[in-house]
């Protein structure tokens, strides 16, 4: 008869000589592990009740490598055959688990997270960060080989969208079918250990894409696990009332079993602590704190799923502070990103809805007439509590290149992304989300004006990178700008003041800094027409030079660009703006300008 192991862990642990096997499955009249270890004998390996629904045993000559499942004795019916829900690693996701050797030499990792407000986040799926047109998707090593590309262009810390085990090879990932699983046709857990080490080395925090709003919902072995569930529902690991409705499948997680909690917080710590990762970003929290992702809407609140998230951020707080986590929140509520001891759900920052949908737009517009500056200093200006770094900014993510839309050069000009125009506002909003408050996102391939839409089988166009070389340099030149030259310190500051407005030439200006003074103060002059001005006068906070540090015209980032060359400017003493000093700024079409002082 076994008994109940004393070794701490859930699913498959090794040991030496062997391995622990724990499970959770309350409902179960007896389980046993089955793999190629015992022939796949249900009789050889039983576990023995631990306490509390949790089954576990000690099986000796485990190896890593070594496939294996449990066999599950439901109360009533026929035994089951089910995936360990904490699998490591799996062969796919209808396959075996595997029993994974957890040892990697990390070697010299000693990789500092970036402060917030230096961070500028670039945003990949891995299955397309490669130039393998068709027939297979791209893996972790293939996504590897193209992060120096990353540290040239300066950002400092990827996204992933989320790598962990889902149904067939091609998927955007939100439809996590094993949560500790790496995608077996990413290569696996060792395969991301080895890019998360390889993009340390680079200088690039990694942030990892996690869903807990849903599992699933196809090739699902969470579901009815141990034989049990209510209402033709998904058993012990879901809801199994009205409240397990999702958009993406029944399969909301039932946040207030304890159990359940343990699991997702195991998930978010186990990629935290045993993968390195550098912080978390929710997918879709409004459908963990709402069942319908609604503010505003009490009778389908979730308090267990709100109380979830604050325990979950509190334990990462509390282990891993310099980690970040990040919410996909999008209902523009500061409470998401209040501190747990202000009544908050403890997120560092959220993905900001009012930026990227008035500022899109701004760009998208056919005619000039229609595009609203006055929503655009409104996006500027946004923050959640005052705070300007608890906000994620960006013109372009999975979400807003797909589902009926497309990349930003393809919406101004479809079909001709390469066009001026579609240069032109492009780069107009990269500018945009390069100096304004918050923490900058890029999509992949946006820095070469990559076209289209986002689909999970076609790679992005790496040709592009050297067609478009100078667009990929004035990429380059606003994240230098935003993260790092000491001559424009402002764009890393807390403070921001959008002081001209003016809708009806579709110019703004605006002011960050952080303590005020020469290479602190910094103004970003924006011209949203097709005419330029050969002398636009703004207010400016200080007298003296005023140089030029960027200038999106620039014939050296685009031959069809440069008609209008931004030129130092000194301010005069002529009120303007609320300021006592001005001058008249030359600034070509679609055109943004970065200005500071030595």
């Amino acid at each position: 008869m076994s008994k109940p192991s004393r070794r701490p862990g859930m699913g498959a642990v090794p040991y030496e000589g062997g391995a622990t096997f724990r499970v959770w499955a309350p409902n179960a009249r007896g389980i046993a592990v089955v793999g190629d270890f015992n022939d796949w004998s249900p009789d050889a390996n039983p576990l023995a009740p631990d306490g509390d629904g949790y089954w576990s045993a000690d099986v000796d000559d485990v190896k890593p490598g070594h496939e294996y499942r449990f066999a599950v004795f439901p109360a009533e019916g026929e035994p089951l055959s089910r995936i360990d829900p904490y699998a490591r690693q799996v062969t796919n996701s209808v396959g075996n688990a595997v029993v994974v050797d957890t040892d990697f030499d990390w070697k010299d990792d000693d990789f500092q997270m970036p402060p917030w407000n230096e961070l500028v986040i670039y945003e990949l799926h891995v299955g397309t960060f490669n130039d393998e047109p068709g027939g297979s998707p791209g893996d972790l090593q293939s996504a590897a080989s193209r992060l120096p590309h990353l540290a040239e262009l300066g950002v400092n810390a990827v996204q992933i969208m989320p790598p962990v085990e889902f149904a067939a090879d091609f998927s955007w990932g939100y439809n996590p079918a094993h949560p500790f699983a790496v995608e077996s046709a990413y290569g696996g857990p060792h395969a991301l250990k080895r890019f998360i080490a390889a993009a340390h080395r680079h200088g690039l925090a990694v942030i990892f894409d996690v869903v807990y709003n849903h599992f699933g919902p196809g090739d699902l072995d969470l579901w009815r696990f141990d034989g049990w569930y209510e209402d033709d529902k998904g058993g012990i690991y879901f809801y199994n009332d009205w409240r397990s409705t999702t958009p993406w499948g029944d399969t909301r997680p039932d946040y207030g079993r304890p159990e359940v909690r343990n699991y997702i917080r195991d998930n978010a710590l186990f990629w935290l602590e045993d993968f390195r990762v550098d912080g978390l970003r929710w997918d879709a929290t409004a459908f963990i704190r709402n069942v319908h992702g609604f503010d505003h809407d009490s009778g389908a609140d979730l308090p267990d799923g709100w109380s979830l998230m604050r325990w979950v951020n509190d334990e990462i707080n509390a282990r891993m502070p310099w980690k970040i986590a990040i919410a996909e929140d999008l209902k523009d509520n500061p409470v998401v990103t209040r501190p747990t001891s202000e009544g908050g759900a403890g997120f560092d920052a959220q993905w900001d809805a009012a930026f990227v949908h008035p500022v899109r737009r701004a760009l998208i517009a056919e005619a000039d007439e229609d595009r609203h500056v006055g929503d655009v200093a409104q996006a500027i200006a946004h923050a959640y509590d005052a705070e300007p770094f608890r906000r994620v900014i960006y013109t372009e993510s999975h979400d807003e290149v797909a589902n009926g839309q497309a990349r930003v050069p393809e919406e101004i000009w479809p079909g001709n992304a390469d066009s001026w125009a579609a240069k032109k506002r492009s780069t107009l909003g990269a500018a945009l989300v390069m100096t304004a408050p918050g923490i900058p996102m890029l999509f992949q391939g946006q820095e070469f004006l990559e076209d289209r839409w986002f689909q999970d089988g076609d790679p992005i166009d790496w040709d592009k990178r050297d067609r478009f070389a100078g667009i990929v340099a004035l990429y380059r030149d606003l994240i230098r700008l935003r993260r790092a030259d000491p001559a424009t310190r402002g764009l890393r500051g807390r403070n921001t003041n959008v002081y001209h407005v003016n809708d009806w030439d579709k110019v703004l200006a605006f002011h960050r800094w952080e303590d005020g003074g020469a290479g602190d103060d910094v103004v970003v002059l924006a011209n949203f027409t097709a005419g330029g001005h050969e002398g636009y006068r703004i207010g400016l906070p200080r007298p003296g030079m005023w140089r030029v540090r960027f200038n999106s015209d620039s014939a050296a980032y685009d031959a069809e660009f440069g008609d209008h060359p931004g030129f130092d400017v000194e301010a005069e003493e002529q009120p303007q703006d609320g300021m006592g000093w001005s001058a008249p700024v030359p600034i070509g079409p679609y055109t943004a300008l970065i200005l500071s002082q030595d």
